[in-house]
């Protein structure tokens, strides 16, 4: 697994901490829902075909995850996104430098 994916998955864990304290009243250990949606976004980056090359995903042309899951992690970054500045400012940058990436075309034979 790429540097970049692992990266992914510490923010998209990170965001979803603050989420579910905030949301759920969690103690910083994740709900079973809360859980579960990290697991299947993991999984999800685990098989992105741009590995390296990912852009952020509101701008990836690969649409990773069902609707659903979708709408739900969308929810998490708008509430934790602003919030992960102030308490994990290092993974802030690298995300908010993300979105400046150019979205490459999918790789031949992958899907």
């Amino acid at each position: 697994m790429s540097r970049r994916i692992k990266r992914e998955q510490k923010t998209i864990g990170a965001m979803m901490v603050i989420y579910c304290r905030d949301k759920h009243g969690s103690d910083g250990s994740l709900c079973e829902g809360c859980e579960k949606l990290l697991d299947y976004a993991e999984r999800r980056l685990e098989s992105c075909p741009f590995e390296d090359q990912k852009p952020a995903c509101n701008h990836c042309t690969v649409h990773c995850y069902s609707k659903q899951m979708r709408t739900r992690v969308q929810d998490v970054m708008r509430y934790a996104g602003p919030r992960m500045l102030l308490r994990h400012p290092l993974l802030s940058l690298y995300h908010l430098l993300d979105k400046f990436r150019a979205v490459p075309q999918l790789p031949k034979g992958k899907k």
